[in-house]
């Protein structure tokens, strides 16, 4: 299994090949989705190895696979998938427009590869310590890829997401700590006291106030990476400014990776102070989150902004379903974590269409899409359906099965969460059918094709109509594998 896990950790870094001055974007494209695809498939294979085998570690606990770390690391693998095939094909056509120079673009293909290892290592870290820094890390390689053009917005997006992020991360430091102290009352070695593992085995013993301190830190540093409300305030502006494959990556793979974190530190509060103080804590988080994503969805600037802001309403569901709690709470909130990533990875992607070939990013200078870009313009009405929650989308079954969760919780709460789905609905979709019809102001220019080549636009196509696909599955009937899997991983937390 440990094998396994450095299978699906380094095979990203293949588009390392990028720091070679004459590489260009096919050629750094290729190797990266070459490196993507073996990621993936390490990561499937490791998911179908892990039913029925205990969790495995190694280097003293600093290494640790379970059925949590395997889905997460499934998950984010197949973002890192989705976003690769789309970065071949979306530099290609900066590079060749002059929009991006060739050295920009090597920088890019070099911090994504760093930036995908970084997760992906992230989801096999037993030790909380070294998961607080692979983390770091992730952030600080994602920052390079915010700031890529180097324009003022740009520049001022990824600075912004730097220094919000290092407080975040800051605070997430502290709850380390306090974790850390949390444990001084147990027999264990300086490394065992900050490996979940035997945090987790001894949390009846842990003492109760430091814990509980760790747990709210926790949820506030790392939740500054998810985007939770009021630490969310970097998001809207990095996902606006980033190439939209990057924008994937921030909202479908680094916002995951914090959740994560605060998953592995929930089932330690669960464990040893039970289940009303953490959920009540994830609650109150989640449904401010989610009233702030709702919120701003209604207004229609910046379509990337906005499926920003959709990001922070769909944390903030993930949240509000593990504050649900129970079996059913923790199943929905990781079948979310899945069908939310693959949905907001298609509909970034998709959105890159649309710059390149609008040459804008606001919702009022795109028009009559589905005639001047059929292919875009259909995908992108089927996607905000997809990440909106209409059947037959995987969304939808997710977010029915929080709701269910839910009204075993509290019936009341459960209805303003139908009334926040509502809103977004209202909005994300409005939004769609807006830029997919009517017709364009005539002082606009007419959009031009975005990717020119056949091979742009084959590389451009696969992973939408792929992930598309996989949502359709997932809508209908979660696959026993995949199901199995879901199935263990909740209970590592319940």
């Amino acid at each position: 299994m440990t094998a396994l896990a450095w299978a699906v950790t380094l095979p990203p870094l293949l588009g390392l090949v990028a720091v070679h001055p004459r590489c260009t974007a096919s050629a750094a494209g290729t190797a990266l989705s070459i490196g993507a695809a073996a990621s993936f498939a390490s990561a499937v294979a490791l998911g179908v190895y892990d039913i029925g085998h205990a969790p495995a570690q190694a280097l003293e606990g600093f290494v640790y696979i379970d059925p949590l770390a395997c889905f997460f690391a499934l998950t984010v693998a197949l973002v890192v998938l989705l976003a690769s095939l789309g970065s071949a094909a979306y530099l290609r056509v900066e590079e060749e427009n002059g929009a991006l120079s060739s050295f920009q673009v090597r920088l890019y293909f070099v911090f994504f590869s760093v930036f995908s290892a970084g997760m992906l290592a992230s989801m096999f870290a037993g030790n909380l310590g070294l998961l607080w820094v692979l983390i770091e890390a992730s952030t600080l390689a994602s920052a390079v890829l915010v700031g890529l053009d180097a324009k003022a917005r740009a520049l001022e997006a990824a600075w912004k997401y730097v220094i919000i992020s290092s407080f975040g991360v800051t605070i997430a430091l502290v709850a380390t700590v306090f974790l850390f102290y949390a444990g001084s009352a147990l027999h264990l070695g300086s490394n065992q006291r900050l490996t979940w593992y035997y945090l987790f085995a001894h949390a009846h013993a842990l003492q109760p106030g430091a814990l509980r301190i760790a747990f709210l830190l926790a949820v506030i540093g790392y939740g500054t990476k998810v985007g939770l409300v009021p630490m969310h305030t970097w998001l809207p502006d990095a996902h606006s400014e980033a190439p939209s494959p990057a924008s994937a990556m921030l909202s479908a793979g680094l916002l995951n990776t914090g959740m994560y974190a605060i998953i592995r530190y929930d089932a330690i509060a669960h464990a040893s102070l039970g289940a009303s103080y953490p959920q009540d804590i994830l609650l109150g988080f989640g449904f401010a989150t989610m009233f702030v994503g709702v919120m701003f969805m209604l207004r229609r600037g910046n379509f990337k902004r906005q499926y920003a802001y959709s990001s922070i309403e769909h944390m903030g569901i993930v949240s509000i379903a593990l504050g649900f709690g129970g079996v059913l709470g923790l199943f929905g909130a990781l079948l979310q974590v899945l069908n939310h990533a693959i949905a907001k990875a298609v509909l970034f992607l998709t959105s890159g269409q649309f710059v390149l070939g609008y040459k804008t990013r606001e919702i009022s200078e795109v028009r009559g899409a589905l005639g001047a870009l059929p292919f875009a313009g259909g995908v992108l009405v089927l996607a905000s359906l997809a990440v909106a929650g209409t059947p037959p989308f995987g969304v939808f079954l997710s977010e029915l099965t929080i709701v269910r969760a839910g009204f075993e919780k509290s019936p009341v709460l459960a209805g303003v969460f139908l009334v926040f789905l509502a809103v977004g609905f209202i909005g994300l979709i409005g939004s769609a059918l807006a830029m997919a019809t009517g017709t364009a102001p005539s002082a606009l220019p007419a959009p031009s094709e975005p990717y020119p080549s056949r091979t742009g636009r084959l590389l451009a196509g696969v992973p939408i109509v792929g992930g598309l696909g996989l949502l359709v599955v997932l809508g209908l009937f979660v696959p026993s594998g995949l199901g199995e899997l879901l199935m263990h991983a909740a209970k590592v937390v319940a």
